[in-house]
Order: C-alpha cells, then structure tokens, then sequence
C-alpha cells in the first residue's frame, strides 16, 4: 500500500504540516464584474503565503479562504485582495450575540448599490436618447442644411462625456486597475470597445481636416459609446436584480430572526433587543409570537409551526423539556423556555451559515468554465485586434477604417464572459437556498452534484425507514381484565424504569388516557430485575413486567390464551413484554420499531426515479424481510453489525454504484463518510451530520426524495446554463468579428453586440431562477 502523502493540487499551497488547525474565512469582495475578476482574485488568494484553499463566488460576491493563522490574518487576507485590485467589505455590526446583523448590513450595502447602479444606468439611457437621434440627422437632409457638422459632434461629445464620466466611470477605473495588476476583466473590453469608438469620434471631431487629406470621412460614434454603456447597465441592473431573488431563501431565513425577546429578570417581565438575550436567561413566549431564540421548556406547552427549519407544515407539540429553536412560531399555548444558544450557535444561524458556505463552494462541473475564463479575456483581445487588422488591409480604402473599427468594438463587447462565470454559481445559489427553505441542508456544491450521479439509496432501517424508538402496538389482556384498570397499574412501575420499552409503555398509557382523575398511580417498593424487567407494589397489588424468565423465576405461568397470542406477536417479529398482577399473568404487551407513516410512499418514488432502493440492518433476517416487504424493498441486508455497514457501502460500489446513504446514529457515521453521498437525518447525532454531504432536518425519507430531485433538477440547469454561455460565445464572436459581411454584406452593430451580451446574462439568471418553481416531493 503506499502510504506517501497525496501531492497537493497545482496552485495550490501545502498545508502546513505542524501548527494550529486551518481556519476559514469568508470574506465579502467588492468590484468584481466577470469570471476572469473572480478566478484572478482567487489566484491572488491562492498565491498567498499561508493560504492552505481559495474559492471565490462571482454571483455571491464572496471569497471563501481556508488559511494557517500562525502564517496569516484576516488583515492579510484583506491586502492580498486589495493589492489584486478589489475591496472587502467589513460590516460593521456588533460582535457575538446577533450574528445575522451582518449579513443584513451587507444586503442593505448591496441594496445601496443597485440603486447607485439605477441611477446611473437612467443618466446613461436619458443621454443615450437624445444622442441617437442626433446623429441621425443625416437621414433627414432638411435638418443637415440648416445646422453645421461640427457644431453638431461638439454637442453630442458634451451630451457623451457625462455617460463617459458618470455612468461608465466604473468600467474604466476596473480597467485601469487592472492595467497596472497585469489583469483583464470584462470591465477592460468594455472600456477598450467604447474607449476606442469614443477616441477616434473625438479625433474626427477635433480635426476632421485630417480625415478629410486622408481620404476618410470623419465620421463620430458617440451614439454607439453612449449606447453600449446604457445597453451593458441595463444588463447590470438586470442582472443585480436577478442576483438578488438567487439569495431570496438566504434573506428569508435572515428575514425569520425575531428582534425582541420578553425576559424574566429581577422578577420583572422585560422586553429587551435580540442582542442583550444571554444564555440562562428566562424567556415568555405568548400564542402568535416568535421564538427569541433556543432553549429548553421550563415551564407550559404549546404547538410550534417549525417549518421555516424543517419543511415540515405540521405544527409540533411541545411541553416541559423540549428544545425550541429560535425564528419558529409559536402556535396556541404560552411557555417559558431557558436560553441554550444565543447568535453564532443557534439552529437558524447555522442553517444560514451552511447555506452561505454551499453558496459559495464549488462545483466540480465549473472547472471547465474556470479554465476558459482564466485565458478567455486576453484571447478576445488578440482576436479583436487581428479583426482590427484584417478588416483594416482587406477592406476597400474608403471603408476600411469604420469596418475594421466597427468589427474591432463588435468582437470586444460581445465577448464578455458575464454568462460563463455566473452559469454555475446562479444556479448552484438558487438550488441550496431552496433546499434550506424546505429542510434539506447541502453542505457543498459538490455534494450536490454527487447527489445527481447517485443510482442507489442505501438506508439504515432503524430511525430512517422506522421511527427509531420502540413502539406498543398491541395491548392483549387475559380473560376477565380489563385494560382500561390494568394500564394505569403497569405505567406506575414502568415510570420508574429507564428501559426504552417502559418509555414505550408509559407513553401509550398516556395515549390511551388511562390515567385516574387524581394523577397518575404511585408505585412502592420498585426493584428492576437486571435483563429480565421489573416489580413493585400499585395500589395494594403487587405488580410484574419484562420478559417470559422474569414471570418464570416467580412461578406464573401463562394460560393458553395468552400463550397463543404470545406466539403470534412473536412471529410478527414484535418484541414481547408480559405483564404480572398478585401472581397472575394478566397481559401481553407487543413492541415493535414501527415503520414511519411516509417511508413506503417516499421509497416508491425513489424508485420511480430510476433509483435502487437497499435496507441495511442490524435486526435477523425475519424482522428485515418484514419490513423491506412492508415497504417495498426487495433487496436489503440483514445481522449487519455496526463495524459493518461501510463494507456494505463499498459491496455495492465494487458493482459499479455510485451509492447514496442515508442513516441518523453514530454507527452510520462511518458508512456515511464512505459513501458517495451521505444523507444524515436532523433527528440524528451530530456525528452523523459531520460525516455527510446532505442534512435532513426532518426525520423523514421525503427529504431524500426531495434533497435529490432537486439536486437533478440543479445539476440540468447549470448544463444548460454552461451550454448557453458556450454556444453564446462561440457564435457570437465570429459574427461580430464580420464572418458574414462578405456574403451578406451583414455587419453585426457595437449596440447590438451589447444587447446580446447583457441579454446572455440575463438569460442565464432567468434559466437558474426557474429553480424557483421546483415543486417539493
């Protein structure tokens, strides 16, 4: 076996091998415009001493970077990107208790800066409407005679300066900056295209006798400037607000936080800000409100709506010791819960920080996207100016210089590489933003991809396709007892047992409200029977409940009625308890881990999808083949043990599978790690969710179902995405470069070019925003 350390990716920096653990950062990046700015902010990250992992969401705005703080902070992680040319944004919210108020600073910046965008795109489009009749005049030979040409192109170079200097100011800046980074961007097309139109228009302004000694017109094109900048901010300003509904999930989670909460303190009942509530603190909670934040129930009970978590529409009834979470709503009934967690470590800050940290992964079907943008920019110039070229020594003399100057702005402004690098990140936003909103967690974008190329869904049986804790199903009484009288006797003594099965039975007798109007019966003298159950003394009856050796050791035998039932529930693999009062078998209590009501329907449309459905349990074959036919499985594994169950997963990729599985305990976590895909149920342990791709926050099979339509339905609009971006591009240039002028006599306009670049953004946005629609399973 070769034990040599993997070679660590080309690019990329060594992890240290000594010193603290990598920490990871997300910083927010201002002034990126195209792919080519985010793959070169990435590279200036990468590049840096120090940082282990890099990555940069162009349609998220953000840099993820994973880094050694012995070698590196967060101000040096700041310069590298201010020295590529960008900005980071720090919010300036408060520190620890709101940790959303960040990310509600930045959506408010952002907000800022779409309006900023707006207004400038109108100064540019109320400009670019009175230029381009303008120059128009030509067509109306009425006008030409009574007004002089150039007074007419000085009036349309001070109506073109503001769009220059105002609207486009931004263009030319990044272009520059990126100039004296050794860099190109969109932003240095754009500025180049115009830039050139708008020089040669000022130089046929200023002296036209020039042209005129050589032979050519001095013809201006201030129109076209003026109009390629109004047309590419309309793209911008469409684009900012198609942006904006991507994060439309993260923004509602954001949205959910409540701003006060009503605390106990000094005896007073007091209405303080989110911020000011510290864990330990009492907290009231009326019907109709919001839960402040998590905490355990001291004190009343109520139905909560926790769907804005788990998807679930069904409200959940809470009493005394359950766990609330911050941003539900609170149902009927008043409580009063102790605070737990406070800001970074409540449910919905976590939620929202995963959500933001899939955003902002990537996934491996980009990678080809990334290698063409990485040259994309300085090619399109190489071509532009061998257009610029051609055009210029083949073109008849008198055309020759607009042709080619034509062709040269065309081929520029077309092919901005807008559409390339938001193809996968616009949808990759929409795609985990959505599965948040219904409960379905994807830690990265790779997870979701995987979840596309899943075939088969290995499930655990116990607490996936069960319910995970033990269940009464039948209550069988012996000839002359009546249930109703004999329940209240044998939860007495279960309630003192800390056996799951004596749960099971106290929480059935509580269903079957059998309890006396007094309250519940007290037992005496309890003693459990290690392995075999236990005794005690309720209401002057002695009292005895566990298996068939304890009603053995004290001589009770059972009648044959009894007997037959016992044998009956047995073959139905249910776990039997029998029951005992002053000598006499009077009951039989049937156990069981009861199917969950959805797991049948969720599996059958699993396998709808063209997916193999597998159980795995530790229970013997009998059990198993019961509840695998039970809900439609025909293939499962049985007797498997804990240490086991990765061997399964890998038994099924040495078929050629690409296995998805799903399990809750910490027994699964080994198998879920080894999995292609590991789906981890929200009721399950911690560990269980560390090791998997997927985190369900309802424990249900629904969210499979759900967690990988949507990841199909994702993975095929990035394709498409992709697919558009591509193709885009590859027609686009040769037209614009005048491929059909010479058998057409066709030439493709600058503002045309610009239409049909801002319109290929668009196009992709829209495309990933039809995510929206995706109907939940």
């Amino acid at each position: 076996m070769d034990t040599s350390a993997p070679t660590p990716a080309a690019g990329t920096p060594p992890r240290p091998a000594a010193g603290p653990a990598p920490r990871t950062e997300t910083l927010n990046i201002e002034g990126m415009t195209c792919a080519s700015c985010s793959n070169f902010v990435e590279k200036a990250l990468r590049r840096t001493p120090g940082v282990v992992q890099a990555t940069v969401n162009l349609a998220a705005e953000k840099a993820t970077v994973e880094y050694a703080p012995d070698q590196i902070d967060h101000a040096g992680l700041k310069a590298a990107v201010e020295q590529a040319g960008y900005r980071v944004f720090e919010p300036q919210a408060p520190a620890a208790p709101n940790v959303l108020a960040a990310d509600e600073e930045l959506a408010e910046r952002k907000a800022q800066a779409c309006h900023d965008l707006k207004r400038r795109f109108q100064v540019a489009v109320g400009l670019a409407v009175v230029i381009m009749p303008l120059s128009m005049l030509m067509l109306w030979p009425a006008l030409m005679a009574r007004i002089s040409m150039p007074l007419l192109n000085y009036g349309l170079l001070l109506l073109t300066l503001p769009v220059l200097l105002y609207s486009g100011r931004e263009f030319y800046v990044s272009a520059w900056n990126g100039l004296r980074h050794r860099t190109a961007s969109m932003d240095t097309l754009i500025a180049v295209g115009t830039g050139a139109a708008f020089l040669y228009s000022l130089a046929a302004t200023v002296a036209p006798g020039f042209f005129q000694r050589h032979g050519l017109a001095p013809d201006v094109y201030y129109d076209t400037t003026a109009t390629i900048i109004a047309l590419i901010l309309l793209g911008k300003v469409l684009e900012s607000r198609a942006k904006a509904k991507t994060s439309a999930a993260i923004k509602a989670l954001i949205g959910l936080q409540a701003k006060t909460a009503r605390v106990v303190r000094n005896g007073q009942e007091v209405d303080v800000p989110l911020e000011q509530v510290r864990p330990g603190d009492e907290v009231l909670v009326r019907p109709g409100e919001k839960v402040a934040t998590d905490g355990i129930i001291l004190e009343g009970r109520s139905a909560l709506d926790e769907s804005m978590l788990t998807g679930e529409s069904l409200p959940v009834d809470k009493s005394v010791g359950d766990a609330v979470f911050g941003a539900t709503i609170n149902k009927t009934g008043a409580f009063r819960f102790r605070v737990s967690q406070v800001g970074t470590n409540t449910v919905l800050a976590q939620i929202v920080k995963l959500v933001e940290d899939a955003q902002g992964s990537r996934a491996p079907i980009q990678r080809l996207a990334d290698k063409v943008s990485a040259v994309f920019v300085p090619v399109v110039i190489m071509l532009a100016l061998a257009t610029f070229v051609v055009w210029f020594d083949v073109a008849d003399p008198a055309r020759r210089l607009p042709l080619a100057l034509t062709s040269f702005v065309s081929v520029l402004i077309i092919a901005c590489p807008c559409a390339l690098g938001l193809a996968t990140p616009t949808a990759i936003m929409v795609g985990t933003g959505l599965g948040a909103s219904h409960g379905v967690l994807i830690r990265n974008a790779e997870a979701l991809e995987k979840a596309y190329q899943v075939d088969t869904v290995l499930l655990d049986k116990t607490g996936t396709i069960t319910k995970g804790e033990p269940e009464v199903t039948e209550f069988i009484t012996a000839a002359g007892t009546e249930a109703p009288a004999l329940l209240p006797l044998l939860a007495a003594v279960e309630r003192r047992s800390e056996h799951p099965l004596a749960a099971a039975l106290v929480r059935y007798a509580g269903q079957q409200q059998s309890e006396a109007p007094t309250g519940p019966a007290e037992a005496t003298d309890f003693v459990a029977h290690q392995g075999r159950g236990a005794g005690a003394t309720v209401a002057g009856q002695t009292v005895l409940i566990g298996n068939r050796r304890l009603l053995e050791e004290n001589g009770i035998t059972l009648s044959s009625e009894l007997e037959q039932a016992a044998t009956g529930l047995l073959a139905q693999a249910r776990t039997v308890l029998y029951a005992a009062t002053n000598g006499r078998a009077v009951a039989l209590v049937g156990v069981a881990d009861t199917v969950r009501d959805t797991s049948a329907a969720a599996i059958h449309q699993l396998q709808s999808q063209g997916l193999e459905v597998v159980m795995m349990t530790g229970d013997n074959y009998q059990t198993a083949e019961k509840v695998a036919r039970q809900v439609g499985i025909t293939r499962f594994f049985a007797e498997v043990l804990p240490a086991d169950k990765a061997s399964k997963v890998q038994e099924l990729q040495a078929e050629g599978r690409t296995v998805a599985m799903v399990g809750d305990g910490i027994n699964d976590a080994p198998a879920l790690a080894r999995a292609d895909l590991g789906l981890a149920m929200g009721g399950g342990t911690d560990v269980a969710m560390e090791a998997a791709g997927i985190t369900l926050m309802r424990s249900d099979l629904q969210g499979v179902v759900t967690a990988i339509a949507l990841s199909r339905q994702t993975v095929r609009t990035i394709r498409q995405n992709l697919f558009f971006a591509f193709v885009y591009n590859t027609l686009g240039i040769p037209i614009a470069a005048g491929l059909l002028y010479p058998f057409t006599g066709w030439l493709l306009s600058p503002m045309l070019a610009a239409a049909a670049m801002a319109l290929s953004s668009v196009s992709v946005l829209t495309n990933s925003l039809r995510l929206r629609g995706f109907k939940v399973q």
